[in-house]
């Protein structure tokens, strides 16, 4: 995708803007939650970025600390980049961010004061217990995308197992994530994931 520059037109730039106010309401649970859809919009059909920026755009986010929507300003970033440089990525970033910010902040803001005014009422508690099955759910979806690029078992075996020895040890011990962050850090440095 790098290699060869994308042109985008003043629409362009808009439509990816309103693609991220419109998936911003639908961030139950975090911009991550999303990323299916980004994907989907980015890579598949306008081909604005390749498969490996959106996956490193996710992957360097996730590790870098700070908030985990850093991963639309990284694939912001690269749609104008990709568009003709340096000063092109900021635009993407700024306009990217700008669109997944602005309505779900405006949103939670009222919703916040509106949830808090109510909080005794049956309505407001159902609202909150009914959203868990689908952040949970979003959450999925996103995981088995980033682990779609991974199905050759005879290559990808020690991530796979990295992934559920992490995956039991987060489940069966009080180990702080911060080790096996670490640990996966460690593995990736010395090549074996």
């Amino acid at each position: 995708m790098a290699d060869t520059p994308i042109t985008l037109a003043w629409l362009d730039w808009l439509a990816l803007f309103n693609h991220y106010l419109t998936l911003s309401l639908l961030a139950v649970g975090g911009a991550i939650t999303t990323a299916p859809d980004m994907h989907r919009f980015l890579v598949e059909q306008q081909h604005w970025v390749s498969e490996g920026q959106f996956n490193a755009s996710i992957a360097i986010a996730q590790a870098a600390p700070g908030p985990n929507v850093l991963f639309i300003a990284l694939l912001g970033f690269n749609v104008g980049l990709n568009a003709g440089g340096l000063g092109w990525a900021l635009w993407g970033l700024s306009i990217s961010m700008l669109g997944i910010m602005l309505p779900s902040a405006t949103l939670t803001f009222f919703a916040a004061r509106w949830g808090r005014a109510n909080s005794g009422r049956r309505v407001v508690r159902a609202f909150k217990q009914g959203m868990a099955p689908i952040v949970i759910a979003l959450l999925v979806a996103t995981g088995y995308l980033l682990a779609a690029a991974h199905n050759n078992a005879a290559t990808d075996w020690p991530l796979w197992l990295t992934t559920l020895v992490a995956t039991l040890l987060v489940w069966r011990t009080r180990l702080h994530l911060l080790w096996l962050l670490g640990a996966g850090a460690a593995l990736g440095a010395w090549g074996i994931i």
